[in-house]
């Protein structure tokens, strides 16, 4: 298998085209918004495969010969300062790779991080030698840093991964300082890339937000079924192994088309097929339990820390495998729920959390493996 890979169903990184399903048609329009130069937002539920995607489209070749490409993930990031930390980080370590002409600037147009200007011993390079007490003066080296993007030879664009982050941040005004930062740029580009739909929504959607109507948007939704399921067949026959079509089918259904779950499910089950035999769906269970018993302490902590009200709607939704109506008096009587507001407040308190999605008006527990976890229990 390509890189030493021994098992191919990657989780969490991207490795090459070959173990990436799909994606054509986002790929091209993703591509093609890139090279026609414009922003893009790309809103999508957790999980879904929108990291995997841009850097699948960052590895393709037009795109590696047009542009620098950089992913700033944002996900981690609590303050200006944190964010502003990570980006030139970011920068820093993809400029590197991809021209060490240009990285010989980088510490000469971001003045305020000289400070972390150090000399390579044996290369004699420069390194990246600053951490986040070195950002004195957030707003400044922002400005720098964007004033480096650019002065590069070639167009440069910058992924931000869970961008809806910064709606947390103390500071005031963020969004409108980004903004300002962004609109100067005549050769950088952008993604904006966030999973929580509500506040990626206000910000690029809400006519009162400074980044309305700034960038093209685009969705995500699952891999088509019969598609996943080719795809996985021809996974497990890079190492000379079988999977029926049925257990593939079991396990999009039981992942709801989620790429993560589906994945790290069929990596297990990779591994515990041996030898000539084929991989049924009777493997599931057991590799089903693998993964959950793996996160149980992850779990335990979860549930321990929900209000009783979360937790009692929480166990509701999984008895139902997902449910309609949760405000109904039949629902909330079947399940010894307090009352419509109740049940209102629990949701509120879950979504934010990001326990719970909706889905054709259905809300479900959305951690596959944690609604696993709460039946094993």
């Amino acid at each position: 298998m390509y890189n030493n890979i021994s098992n191919p169903f990657v989780i969490g990184k991207y490795i090459s085209k070959e173990y990436f399903c799909d994606r054509e048609k986002e790929t091209a329009f993703l591509s093609k918004q890139l090279i026609n130069g414009r922003n893009v937002t790309l809103i999508s539920d957790r999980r879904i495969g929108k990291s995997g995607l841009i850097s699948h489209v960052f590895a393709q070749p037009d795109i590696q010969q047009q542009f620098y490409t950089i992913v700033v993930d944002l996900y981690a990031t609590n303050s200006l300062a944190e964010m502003v930390y990570t980006f030139s980080k970011e920068v820093y370590q993809s400029i590197e790779k991809q021209s060490k002409s240009w990285l010989d600037k980088f510490f000469q147009v971001i003045s305020s991080l000289r400070i972390g200007f150090k000399l390579d011993a044996i290369t004699g390079s420069p390194t990246f030698d600053i951490g986040l007490g070195d950002i004195t003066t957030p707003e400044m080296t922002l400005e720098q840093v964007f004033a480096f993007l650019e002065l590069a030879d070639k167009p440069c664009v910058v992924a931000f991964d869970e961008f809806q982050q910064i709606t947390n941040y103390p500071e005031k005004n963020i969004e409108a300082l980004l903004r300002t930062h962004i609109q100067r740029c005549k050769k950088s580009q952008f993604i904006f890339s966030g999973s929580r739909k509500h506040l990626m929504s206000q910000m690029f959607l809400s006519p009162s937000k400074p980044f309305y109507q700034s960038t093209i948007n685009m969705g995500l939704d699952p891999i088509p079924r019969d598609i996943y399921v080719d795809f996985a067949k021809q996974m497990f026959s890079l190492g000379n192994k079988t999977i029926d079509d049925e257990a593939v089918i079991q396990v999009y259904d039981l992942c709801r088309g989620i790429t993560w779950y589906m994945q790290m499910l069929l990596n297990e089950m990779y591994t515990l097929t041996m030898g000539d035999q084929p991989c049924r769906v009777e493997m599931i269970e057991p590799a089903l339990n693998n993964v959950v018993l793996v996160q149980e302490p992850f779990y335990r902590e979860i549930l321990a820390a929900l209000p009783t009200k979360q937790k009692s709607l929480l166990y509701a939704l999984v008895k139902e495998n997902g449910a309609k109506n949760i405000t109904s008096a039949a629902f909330i009587q079947k399940h010894k729920l307090r009352s419509a507001s109740s049940v209102q407040s629990a949701l509120k308190g879950l979504y934010e959390k990001d326990l719970v999605t909706e889905l054709n008006d259905t809300w479900y527990v959305y951690d596959v493996f944690l609604a696993h976890y709460i039946q094993m229990k």
